[in-house]
């Protein structure tokens, strides 16, 4: 008697998990969100968030310069490059960093430079236009500007003492161009219209606004009136509890690895902001992160009993990561479903990339990143353990010791090699699916 015994090839594997993660969605957000991750490696890694965290849990490399409890931190957990951009703080103020926190887990530090780094090949092959070997030098760049920020901390300095420099090429135009193009009024025009009896509503016309039911409506409104202002906190920046609802609206399309989910904005009248009268928030239904997955059966208990829900873990990981939290971060709950609520940034923009003018300017763009992520880290580990702030940096740096350049060749050497086998998972996926462009 014969026995073939065959295991799943990579591509099966790939394809059925891609399935799998986006099987609760439409046919109609399903194929959008397919034609999104179809344009390109770096669209499709955007989109497959889940494939990395399966790829990298424990993986062997971690316990080289990491795999130590006090490695953990919060980590963005989605990290990549067009996560970065420019975002307003409460007192219309702008910043540079990250501030997409929906992946957001608690973990290994090395899991988030793993990620950027394989994004940076992506995307500096795809918009900057960078060879290979110049990818390499901007890897490492970014990893010195990160252990650089972590022994600096050992001197002495805060996480909110680590400057990015924004009037230093390329982030300095950026910006500026930034500051002049938006602001709360072109916000308000772009998403905004005035109804017939002369208060403002959202532009329903507009291809990004979807309209919702009476019963949503009525919903949202009790959501936001009720449950929502007690989820508010006076901290970092002012909380804002004390506002009328105007109107609400479905946006659609939004994203790439979180298109298909729940969104809606709502319009409110603010009644106690010293700086804005109207506010657009934004209200996003908030699933377990990909690393949940990956966790042990005791692991996941410890997550269940940590947070309420994944609302709740959204919120605790924003104010631990973000320099600037918002004072419009809270959280409310559609039938079954938990939202985070914040605002939506009137200066919110992702650096392009594609406009990069060379490697100098990559290069000085990737400090700022590693600048941002070590910042990042070092705040994320203070948060959870408030009582001895330092102990993730004195880990990290004793841990990678007088072995820097090892780290990050090893670092480097996943950060291509996982970029090729996203390159690859990408064309099985297009081969597989034959996906179609649409219009999105």
């Amino acid at each position: 008697m014969s026995f073939h015994f065959r295991r799943a090839s990579r591509r099966q594997l790939v394809i059925a998990a891609i399935d799998q993660a986006n099987a609760a969605l439409s046919d109609i957000d399903r194929a959008r969100k397919y034609a999104k991750m179809s344009r390109s490696p770096y669209r499709f890694f955007r989109g497959t968030n889940h494939l990395f965290w399966a790829d990298v849990w424990n993986d062997w490399r971690s316990y080289l310069y990491g795999g130590l409890l006090d490695s953990q931190t919060w980590l963005q957990g989605d990290a990549h490059v067009y996560n970065h951009g420019a975002y307003g703080d409460d007192h219309q103020g702008m910043h540079y960093g990250m501030d997409d926190f929906d992946d957001a887990v608690i973990a290994d530090y090395q899991y988030d430079l793993w990620r950027h780094t394989a994004s940076m090949v992506l995307d500096a092959e795809e918009n900057a236009g960078l060879s290979p070997a110049k990818s390499k030098r901007a890897i490492r760049h970014f990893l010195t500007s990160y252990l650089d920020t972590l022994a600096r901390t050992a001197d002495g300095a805060t996480p909110d003492d680590i400057h990015v420099a924004y009037e230093d090429k390329p982030l300095s135009h950026f910006m500026k161009k930034v500051a002049k193009k938006r602001g709360v009024p072109r916000q308000l025009d772009k998403w905004l219209i005035t109804g017939d009896d002369g208060t403002l509503i959202f532009d329903l016309d507009y291809h990004k606004l979807g309209g919702v039911s009476a019963a949503e409506r009525s919903q949202l409104v009790k959501a936001l009136a009720q449950e929502y202002p007690a989820t508010l906190r006076e901290s970092g920046e002012a909380g804002r509890a004390n506002f009328s609802v105007l109107d609400v609206a479905r946006r659609l399309n939004a994203g790439t690895g979180s298109l298909g989910l729940d969104r809606f904005y709502a319009l409110i009248e603010s009644h106690d902001d010293p700086v804005d009268t109207h506010i657009l928030l934004d209200i996003k239904q908030q699933t377990r992160p990909p690393a949940y997955d990956c966790m042990t059966a005791s692991e996941k208990r410890r997550w269940r009993e940590a947070f309420k829900h994944e609302a709740h873990r959204h919120y605790d990981a924003f104010y631990a990561l973000s320099q600037h939290p918002d004072g419009y971060l809270g959280w409310l709950s559609l039938g079954e479903q938990w939202f985070s609520v914040r605002r939506r940034s009137p200066y919110k923009k992702d650096f392009p990339t594609h406009k990069i003018s060379g490697f100098k300017d990559y290069r000085a763009l990737t400090t700022q990143w590693g600048r941002i992520l070590a910042r990042e880290h070092m705040r994320g580990a203070a948060s959870l353990r408030p009582d001895d702030p330092g102990y993730f940096h004195r880990a990290v740096t004793a841990r990678i010791g007088a072995d820097r350049e090892g780290f990050k060749n090893v670092v480097c050497d996943f950060a291509f090699t996982y970029a090729e086998c996203a390159r690859r998972d990408y064309w099985a996926f297009i081969e597989e699916r034959g996906v179609p462009e649409t219009d999105s």
